[in-house]
Parts: structure tokens; sequence; C-alpha cells
């Protein structure tokens, strides 16, 4: 289960914040120096000695401090600090709820518990400690005092979207399908980002084949294209989704009427891309974007041969894929020929440039055999290439 930011956008709802996360985002240092303001050595000495006994600044460096830890995951350290605060204030509220938090995350659900019960006792309402003492009794499979919790959580805060969305997912694990579903679409109409988590969220397979949840994906795919990603290699890339229930839910949406389909031309093949209807994307308002989710814009020529790249990664990974020889043959060429992307790999991917080569010669040999036997391999090698390419683009778009 993960957690995530509430953010609001204005043409639809966002996606919703995760249910837990492993590693725990750096909160921003607030502390402020004013360079303008000059003080003199009584001035400094006089604030030394005030913050000394002044419980609050004490107890707000600290804090920081444990947050810091945390977000270095550096979780122990941080629980020792947070205990720190406690004996300051022993009813201090937010130490206790990341005290609880980081022993959650050392897999102390005792101490965990400890922690959000004492919350729980000084404010029986405080809808983030029910929440998060949901996801204790969800990592010992209680799921029956899980959902529990999150119902009193959902009372004290009924516009609480992480609440809804761990309701939906602990119904899917009791099997009420029908109740799971209910709780994830009320999840994702506080926050559209929900539906993005969970269509990869293995706590809803019991609902995966059911109508309403195949909505809900095809909420996802047109979030996507209206973000300008237009090709379902991107789709993929952008939503986590599998290239099958991409497929899929665009095959759907096309016999609904919602998206067209086009073939569009790419420096050496055609490509298919899919594009939501006028009216809908009036309606709802669309984003224009080239490849990779980059606005489409006039490029330098070595971003345009770093587009051209990317595109030709795209090619042979999809050919390696379909294990179709010839193809990938073809699109080797891409990477030897200087006339096409050769210079590009000699400049920057001589490694990947031989073993492109070699490929080559192997494929002619070997045939059908030498692709499957190594289909794993290409696409590693090509990935970790894409993951290059992209951000060398974004950087120079950045530049730019």
């Amino acid at each position: 289960m993960d957690s995530t930011s509430n953010e609001k956008s204005d043409e639809m709802p966002e996606f919703f914040r995760e249910k837990k996360e492993k590693s725990v985002k750096k909160e921003p240092n607030k502390r402020t120096f004013d360079l303008k303001k000059k003080q003199t050595g009584t001035e400094l000495a006089k604030k030394s000695e005030t913050s000394l006994i002044d419980a609050d600044f004490n107890r707000n460096k600290l804090f920081s401090k444990g947050i810091n830890l945390m977000a270095d995951e550096k979780l122990e350290d941080a629980s020792h600090v947070f205990e720190m605060i406690l004996r300051i204030n022993p009813n201090d509220v937010d130490a206790l709820l990341k005290l609880g938090y980081s022993r959650f995350h050392l897999e102390d659900y005792t101490e965990s518990m400890r922690a959000y019960d004492k919350v729980l006792d000084i404010d029986v309402t405080n809808a983030d400690a029910w929440n998060l003492k949901s996801l204790v009794y969800y990592e010992r499979k209680v799921y029956g005092k899980a959902l529990d919790c999150a119902d009193k959580s959902i009372d004290s805060d009924p516009t609480f979207g992480m609440a809804w969305y761990n309701r939906s997912c602990y119904l899917s694990m009791l099997n009420q399908i029908p109740e799971s579903l209910d709780a994830l679409v009320r999840s994702i109409e506080i926050d559209v980002k929900n539906a993005k988590r969970a269509v990869k969220d293995k706590d809803f397979m019991n609902v995966r084949l059911e109508e309403g949840f195949k909505r809900i994906v095809e909420v996802v795919v047109i979030e996507s294209l209206r973000q300008g990603y237009h090709t379902i290699g991107s789709i993929v890339w952008t939503t986590f989704l599998d290239k099958e229930d991409v497929i899929n839910c665009l095959t759907r949406l096309m016999k609904k009427g919602l998206v067209v389909k086009h073939e569009k031309r790419q420096v050496w093949s055609t490509i298919d891309t899919y594009d939501l209807i006028p009216e809908m994307a009036n309606k709802i308002g669309t984003i224009k974007r080239g490849m990779l989710g980059i606005p489409s814009k006039s490029l330098p020529k070595p971003t345009k041969s770093l587009k051209n790249l990317a595109e030709a990664l795209q090619l042979i990974k999809s050919s390696i894929e379909e294990e179709n020889v010839e193809k990938t043959i073809e699109y080797c060429n891409l990477f030897i020929d200087t006339e096409k992307c050769g210079q590009e790999m000699i400049d920057d991917y001589l490694e990947e440039h031989r073993e492109v080569r070699l490929i080559k010669i192997r494929l002619k040999d070997k045939g059908t055999d030498f692709l499957q036997d190594n289909k794993k391999k290409m696409l590693s090698m090509f990935e970790n290439m894409e993951i290059s390419v992209t951000k060398k683009l974004r950087s120079d778009l950045a530049r730019n």
C-alpha cells in the first residue's frame, strides 16, 4: 500500500495520494535566513540564550531533524529524535504520528500501534491516526479490523481520499466486490490519481474483471491521452499498465466512439497513434506534446538526433517483443548507419553500438533461436538506453 500527495487539476481532479511508500519524501527545510539583516554579537548571544530555554525552538529543531532523517531513510535515528520530542511533550500529536510511521516502516508494528493509540487517546477523531492504524492491521492481514479503522477515519473526515482508497483495498481483500468498487469510485471522485494507483495495485486482483474496474482503467488511459501521450508505448510508460491492458482499453474506447486511431509517419516507418475525439478533447482539455511527453516545438539539431534515437529504440524494442527477426535486423541498421543514428551511437553509446552490430550478425546467422534466447538481454540493453536518452532529451529541452 502506498502514500501520495493531494494535488488539483483545472480540468480534472488528479490521482490520489498513495497509501504508503517504503521511501519517505523529504520535506522542505523550513528554516530561512535573512541575509540583509546583520546582528551584533550581543544580539546573537541573547538569541542563543533564548533558544536554549525555548521549548518550541528546541522542539521544532528536533522535528525538522527527524523529518530529514526520515527522508534519508534513517528511520531508526528518526525514531530516537521523535522520542526526544515526546520527552519534552508526551502529547505531541505530530511527533507521535511520525514516530508511529517510522516504526511501521521498520516493521515494528507493536510500537507503531502504541504510538497511534496514544494519538487516539488524545484525540479520538484524528483521521490520520485511524488510517495509519488500519495499515498496521493490513500488514498483519487482519483485514476486518483494518476496514473498521478505515471506516472510523472516514467518519472523522469524509473527504479523506487515502482512507477511501484503503477501505476499497480492504473490501477487495475480504471479497466484497461491489462495496470495494463503490469505495474506489468515491476515492477517485476525491482525487483521480487514485485510479492510476489502483490499476497496478495487487489488492484489486479480485475486481479486475469487473466492468466497473475496466471503466477505471479507461479513465487512466483517457487521462494519458489528454496529457498528450498518443502511442501505445508512451501510454504504457506513463500509466504503468500492461501493454495488453492498454490495447484492450483503447479497443473498447474506440468501440464507444471516444477515441480514434491514426497512422503517423515516423522517420523510418509508420506507427499507430490514438487521439480523443474532438468533442471530448474540447470538453476536458488536452496538452499537446511530442514524443516521450516533451512539448512539441522546433528542436535544435542535437536534440533532434536524440529524438530520432528515441524513436528508433521504440521500434526495435517492439520488433524484439514480437520476435520479428526481419524487422529487428532492419532496425539494427538504424543504430549502425552513420546517416541515421550511427554517429550518435558512436559518440555516446559506443559499447552499445558494438553490441548492436553483433546482434545483427547473430540474427542473420541463427535467426529466431538467437532472438528468443537473448530476448530479455536485448530488451534490457535498449530499455537502459531509452532511459538515458530520455534524460538527455529532457535536460536539453530544459536548457532550451
